[in-house]
């Protein structure tokens, strides 16, 4: 599997080339800034680029913008944002503006090798990562006449897994549940966030930016 990287510091980024490769990935190409990186991915595009939020110039969201662009002329192309800090606001811009193969982790997740690694394979794949950091924060936050307040204790950690991209097979595995519960579970969670059937819109996914935004449905 092929990947490039785009960040500005050069000993992070060498050292997450040196990472990746370990676990199995070619490192096809290198970027200090989000320009270079789209000329990278515009010449040959790899199966996952992995990219800092802030970057030269302006050091704002820039990753984000490179992400956008890539999504633009070369919807294959697995997006992985990392951020020194969660920030809620971009965090949420790339799981709703942004239909799967994204992910949004903290650049301290980049030294666990295997775990970075199952991350960048899953976003390669088309799946959603959001890092549990950023998750157990949106947890915490409330709003009025929240809809998540009618889930119970289980049905909350288990929508809280399917934020972290887990299939009802892994979020089983994850909470110690037979997959037929979990499934049961889901059916719960879809039907009191008045999730019903949508052709246009994958419920699975509605639940989960339900979820995120701390309730807002809309």
């Amino acid at each position: 599997m092929r990947v490039m990287l785009a960040d500005d510091g050069v000993l992070f980024r060498e050292g997450m080339a040196r990472i990746l490769a370990d676990v199995g990935f070619t490192v096809a190409g290198q970027a200090g800034d989000g320009a270079t990186l789209l000329d990278l991915v515009r010449a040959d595009p790899p199966d996952v680029a992995v990219i800092d939020l802030r970057m030269p110039p302006g050091f704002a969201a820039e990753g984000i913008e490179a992400a956008a662009a890539i999504r633009g002329f070369a919807p294959r192309v697995g997006l992985m944002v990392l951020s020194q800090y969660v920030e809620v606001h971009h965090a949420l811009r790339l799981m709703s503006d942004f239909d799967g193969g994204v992910g949004y982790l903290l650049k301290d997740r980049v030294s666990d090798l295997e775990s970075f690694g199952a991350d960048v394979r899953k976003v390669a794949r088309g799946d959603t990562v959001i890092d549990p950091e950023l998750v157990s924060r949106l947890v915490a936050r409330r709003r009025e006449r929240d809809p998540l307040q009618a889930l119970t204790d289980r049905e909350r950690a288990v929508l809280g897994a399917m934020a972290q991209g887990l299939s009802n097979v892994a979020v089983a595995g994850e909470l110690h549940l037979a997959v037929k519960t979990v499934e049961a579970h889901v059916t719960s969670i879809f039907t009191k966030l008045g999730l019903m059937p949508d052709d246009r819109e994958h419920r699975r996914v509605r639940a989960v930016l339900t979820f995120l935004r701390g309730g807002s449905a809309e």
